[in-house]
């Protein structure tokens, strides 16, 4: 059994993330509107609405396909109508319309990974508020204690049982990831075999029952590059609903780079890398980066500092 070091409390290191493109600021959700059913009823009337077809939206590939109610009318099949929230700067509503039976291969039906790096800060807001949604209701339409059918209640911010009267709230699963370095400022990256060849990216995974986020840095750091981390801080967060997460950044430091080691199963190899090591494998196509829209890279870029955009350009994927 691995046994790690004392966890170091997170500080406010003042060196928070900032951008990043699922967390920008978006509209008021506007949470006192949800258990007013007539208020809901009157702001459908003039709302804009994302239409989401399983974990895909309506889109452009650079803006969100909003409709009115009218339009909504026309659709064919029965849906599920989300309440987003309010801009308050006009007051204009949002909501989503999910039809899981609407064919989500159509092209003009899009993922956020597709194209969520594309769109301003409010479509980003409302596409991830409303995939989140979508995914969890999907999959969630039978009661988990009686087992009977439940329905959207709260403008989509629960659903109700009304065989045993119980309520059902959107989950969301924390996750840390870690940028984990040494005392000479390089960062330890590494392979996982389900990734394409040459992805590297950070440590990460899910907190447990009974875990804080401070001991998951040093317990999923340990696991899998056997690396005993110190000094953790935190960093940012992001929604990432692929399904139904959220990642929670940190940074730490290790004084012992010897153990480093790939526990190989989650992770197959791993590598430090100082900011020319990394400039110079991004350059000649050695390694490939995480997409921009993920908080991964921004963790990376936010390390590398002046010159990531233009050192960085290209070698980005996501999983195979």
């Amino acid at each position: 059994m691995l046994v790690v070091s004392p966890i170091m409390s997170a500080t406010e290191s003042g060196n928070h993330i900032r951008n990043l493109i699922l967390a920008r600021p978006s509209i008021d959700r506007a949470s006192e509107v949800r258990a007013d059913p007539e208020k809901l009823a009157e702001l459908w009337k003039s709302a804009r609405i994302v239409i989401l077809a399983g974990d895909k939206f309506q889109s452009s590939s650079d803006a969100l396909t909003l409709m009115s109610s009218i339009e909504i009318d026309k659709l064919q099949g029965a849906g599920e109508k989300y309440f987003l929230g309010i801009d308050r700067s006009d007051g204009q509503s949002y909501f989503a319309w999910h039809l899981p039976a609407l064919d989500s291969e159509n092209p003009q039906f899009h993922t956020l990974r597709e194209v969520g790096a594309n769109l301003s800060d409010l479509e980003a807001g409302l596409a991830v508020h409303a995939v989140a949604l979508g995914n969890w209701h999907r999959v969630h339409p039978m009661c988990s204690r009686c087992g009977a059918p439940t329905r959207v209640d709260l403008g989509g911010a629960v659903r109700i049982c009304d065989v045993d009267q119980s309520q059902h709230h959107p989950r969301t699963d924390p996750a840390v990831i870690v940028l984990v370095k040494d005392h000479d400022d390089r960062i330890l990256l590494g392979h996982q075999p389900i990734w394409p060849e040459k992805r590297f990216s950070n440590f990460a995974g899910f907190v447990e029952p009974g875990e804080s986020f401070e001991q998951c840095v040093v317990r999923e750091v340990a696991e899998e590059s056997g690396v005993v981390v110190h000094s953790v801080s935190y960093l940012g967060s992001q929604p990432w609903p692929f399904p139904a997460s959220i990642m929670i950044a940190f940074e730490a430091v290790t004084s012992d780079v010897s153990t480093a080691k790939a526990d190989g199963v989650e992770i197959t190899e791993i590598r430090w890398f100082s900011r020319e090591d990394m400039k110079r494998a991004v350059e000649t196509e050695e390694i490939l980066l995480p997409p921009r829209i993920s908080v991964a890279r921004r963790m990376i870029e936010h390390w590398y500092g002046p010159g990531a955009l233009e050192d960085l350009q290209g070698g980005e994927s996501w999983r195979a």
